[in-house]
């Protein structure tokens, strides 16, 4: 089994088509295929070790997806902030590039939320 997504991941030929013109064919030796039905779960198995440390933090994963989700209270951002650090460094010791146009922080703060609707 190794030995097929070996074969399936390695020196692939790939191209781009966009409306009728079609790009020059590449190889490929990297990454698994965009849109490709195995891709998910190789990115799940691939990740399987990208876990939370602090139980006020979760790790979430989604096909090529993965969210921090961290409650702060007090205002002690500091499991959050260590669990973001431990992200970025799991992900460069394991070849992965995190996006950071694609990366985005939100902050929920739930007892503004309920004064303002009271």
């Amino acid at each position: 089994m190794c030995k097929w997504i070996t074969d399936f991941l390695s020196n692939r030929k790939q191209h781009v088509k966009l409306g009728k013109r079609v790009s020059a064919s590449r190889t490929i030796s990297t990454g698994s295929r965009q849109g490709c039905v195995l891709s998910p779960l190789l990115f799940s198995l691939y990740t399987n070790s990208c876990t939370s440390s602090h139980q006020s933090v979760k790790l979430l994963k989604f096909a090529d997806d993965t969210t921090l989700i961290g409650l702060i209270s007090g205002g002690d951002e500091s499991a959050y902030r260590w669990e973001t650090d431990h992200l970025v460094t799991w992900c460069r010791s394991n070849n992965l590039e995190l996006n950071a146009l694609k990366t985005v922080e939100m902050v929920v703060d739930v007892c503004y939320i309920l004064v303002c609707q009271a």
